[in-house]
């Protein structure tokens, strides 16, 4: 592909109100980077949709690219490691926030930061994954590092995921029932149910249950360990209900940043509460996360958890998934 391409950007034309608009950028507009990349596909992430909102202090400058993945075919390298040809993907660092990202058709960074596609993945398969995906693996693989191991003989305290209709929840979900461990599913939107029992959700609980007050420091043990992506009243409940010497994997924020809580579990049941960090995850670590997603998810299982969009309706998207609207993982294709 030669001369102009199609991106979404993000600027701020006056009165300090930001606006997504689709336009054509040149190879000249792409930040320096050893690695060209044609890009096949992005996702969109609760990160993007307030990176496109303008709701969000996502974007370091303007005018940018939002999307913070991307995957596709190599189309230029100056790296030994990398080749012209090579399906590729990228994930944080920095994209789609301080440098332009996914939404365009092409893309140039450093080769540091280029994964391979993982056998058994397609790019748009990897896209289905994306930042929401790799984040709950490195959340399952922080909870086994923490001593929480799937029962023996299938009794034993669930797993919780809260958020589970979300991107990051519903890949939770389906990820740590491959691994072994019996998951139960929060959620606001019952009529997912059936969809999330289908991911391997051995229960349903509702979230207004699970952030209520109890008035207690400590309740009923409740969940061998958890992933939470909601925060807040939400994640101090949760923490307040794992059992002795449990560990909640806490990567997410969208009921709140405020933490209202104790610190007995902490120091009465030895609970542990571990931050998951997904933007500058050393790159072994993501090697291993990748290798583990592309075993554990089949494409059709991916496939179920996918919708696919085209560029030009990433801004009505992102309305929606900040809405909590949006079920599973959304797919786009910056061709169209």
């Amino acid at each position: 592909m030669t001369g102009t391409f199609p991106a979404l950007l993000v600027h701020e034309p006056g009165g300090g109100a930001r606006r997504a608009e689709l336009t054509s950028l040149a190879e000249d507009d792409l930040p320096s980077g050893d690695v060209t990349v044609e890009v096949a596909f992005s996702s969109l992430n609760y990160k993007d949709g307030l990176a496109v909102t303008g709701r969000g202090k996502v974007l370091r400058r303007l005018p940018m690219v939002p999307g913070i993945d991307l995957a596709g075919t190599v189309v230029a390298s100056g790296s030994p490691s990398v080749r012209a040809g090579d399906q590729v993907l990228v994930t944080g660092y920095g994209i789609g926030e301080e440098r332009h990202g996914g939404f365009a058709r092409r893309a140039r960074v450093p080769s540091e930061w280029v994964v391979p596609v993982p056998a058994g993945l397609s790019p748009r398969r990897a896209m289905a994954v994306g930042t929401a995906g790799f984040t709950s693996m490195l959340c399952a693989m922080a909870l086994e590092e923490a001593g929480v191991r799937p029962p023996q003989g299938g009794g034993g305290l669930e797993v919780l995921v809260t958020g589970a209709a979300g991107g990051v929840g519903s890949l939770a979900v389906a990820l740590l029932s491959r691994m072994g461990y019996r998951v139960a599913a929060s959620t606001g939107r019952p009529a997912e149910r059936a969809w999330l029992e289908s991911l391997g959700a051995s229960r349903i609980v509702d979230r207004g249950a699970l952030a209520a007050e109890s008035g207690k420091p400590l309740d009923r043990e409740a969940w061998a360990g958890a992933i939470d992506v909601v925060g807040g009243a939400t994640l101090a409940s949760v923490l307040k209900q794992v059992a002795y010497g449990g560990a909640v994997a806490a990567c997410g924020l969208a009921g709140g940043a405020e933490l209202p809580t104790t610190v007995l579990p902490f120091i009465l049941r030895g609970v542990s509460l571990l931050g998951v960090e997904s933007v500058r995850c050393p790159r072994e670590r993501r090697l291993q996360a990748w290798r583990r997603i592309a075993g554990l998810l089949p494409g059709p299982a991916l496939d179920g958890l996918t919708t696919e969009i085209a560029l030009s309706e990433v801004p009505a998207w992102s309305e929606r998934i900040l809405a909590g609207q949006v079920r599973g993982r959304v797919v786009v294709d910056p061709s169209r």
